[in-house]
């Protein structure tokens, strides 16, 4: 993936140094500022939903089953645009294809604040997703071909922790201008965020490493890759992981309205303090990322168990206390998971596979996106947000399960890869 660690060479742990500082160059740096940047805006953009729903589902009188819809139309299509997403940039550059999500993303958001049914709520939203959908693995292709194996998880997870940071942002600038304009303003005023963040990128963004054009030229190698079994593993981690992170983003703001009555504005500043803890486990989980080598059954399976038991103690929480400093911790420490789910197979593949890995990985958590939203909104109808938010440990089992089973460092995921992928 970068001018050491292609992979007919030697593994890029035994070439790289083992001690030592991770640090940076300047382009790595400005791609990770930029990439940073443009995913709290994708994350604005995208959460802003979450705190307008209670507005949306008065207005068009739609009940939590149908909102549960609403949620989980975007990530149909956002789950069904990341492999196809990651092949676009393979194919077109990751700089291109960065450009154009950017674009039709920042457009639907603003058709979201225009629309005047349920039905055409849903139809935008899948519009959205998709635009979104390509963004991913575009990004994980722009920094893997602007950094070296050995610094690339850091990278990767200080942009990462923009999702969290996103979710901080989101309710600070969404629910005053839901409160003081209507939920429809919110969409037109975040859209505009995606489009300057177009214009930094399209402006800023450095070049290519010269070693990862040439081998991203090389081609092939994506079919095989899909059919190999091993990475389908990372893939099922980042499923229950999804499970995990999208439930609780989808519904908290929600339940905290409706069941614990809380204003649009305190509900919001609940929501931002876990998202803050949970975008500092991912910068620290980048780097632990980097220093182990991946290692998954060391990272994720320990910090999913904790993230499982504490959404499981939180259901039987009955202060407010309580309940948001169990939701603090589940946040950190499932968040703290995404990054070294996604290190092996980016420290081992070559970047002309860089971007289908990403996405063939990040479908794994998208489409639990699909499910969760739709699956907690008919479970909170017909029985309770406790028993809702309770299913959502099944998800951390999993990914638990699966990092224990998972190749723990890139010479065992190469030694599990077929000859197209691996040369």
């Amino acid at each position: 993936m970068s001018a050491t660690d292609s992979p007919t060479d030697a593994p890029a742990e035994q070439s790289a140094p083992t001690e030592g500082r991770v640090r940076l160059d300047r382009a790595a740096k400005t791609t990770v500022g930029l990439l940073f940047l443009a995913w709290i805006v994708d994350y604005i953009d995208r959460l802003v939903i979450n705190l307008a729903l209670p507005h949306i589902g008065t207005e068009f009188g739609i009940d939590r089953t149908q909102q549960g819809m609403v949620l989980s139309a975007f990530f149909l299509a956002y789950a069904a645009c990341q492999i196809p997403g990651g092949l676009l940039a393979d194919r077109f550059g990751s700089k291109r294809i960065l450009l154009w999500a950017m674009l039709i993303w920042s457009v639907f958001t603003a058709l979201t604040g225009t629309a005047w049914s349920f039905a055409a709520l849903v139809v935008i939203r899948v519009l959205f997703g998709a635009g979104q959908g390509i963004f991913p693995a575009a990004a994980m292709k722009a920094v893997a071909e602007r950094t070296g194996s050995r610094e690339r998880m850091t990278a990767s997870g200080w942009i990462s922790s923009s999702n969290s940071f996103g979710a901080v942002v989101a309710p600070l600038i969404a629910g005053p201008v839901i409160a003081l304009w209507g939920w429809r303003m919110s969409f037109y005023a975040v859209a505009g965020l995606g489009v300057a963040t177009f214009v930094l990128v399209q402006l800023l963004l450095p070049p290519a490493r010269p070693t990862a054009q040439t081998e991203a030229a090389g081609g092939g190698g994506t079919r095989a890759l899909l059919a190999t079994p091993a990475m389908w593993l990372y893939v099922g981690m980042l499923f229950g992981y999804g499970m995990l992170a999208w439930g609780l983003n989808s519904w908290v703001p929600s339940y905290l309205q409706t069941e614990r009555g809380l204003s649009l504005e305190s509900s919001g500043l609940l929501t931002a303090l876990p998202a803050l803890f949970g975008g500092l486990a991912m910068i620290a989980s980048g780097w632990c990322a980097d220093r182990l080598k991946g290692r998954p059954a060391v990272l994720v399976a320990p910090s999913m168990t904790v993230a499982g038991v504490a959404v499981l103690a939180m259901t039987q929480a009955e202060g407010l206390v309580a309940f948001e400093t169990l939701l603090c911790l589940a946040f950190a420490a499932c968040t703290f998971c995404f990054t070294p789910i996604f290190a092996v197979p980016l420290r081992t593949l070559s970047t002309r596979l860089s971007g289908a890995a990403s996405g063939m990985i990040n479908f794994g958590g998208q489409s639990a996106g699909i499910l969760v939203p739709m699956l907690m909104g008919y479970l909170a109808d017909a029985y309770s947000f406790t028993v809702a938010f309770a299913v959502l440990a099944l998800g951390a089992a999993l990914t638990a399960c699966l990092a224990l089973l998972a190749p723990q460092t890139s010479e065992t995921l190469r030694s599990r890869l077929g000859p197209a992928v691996r040369d």
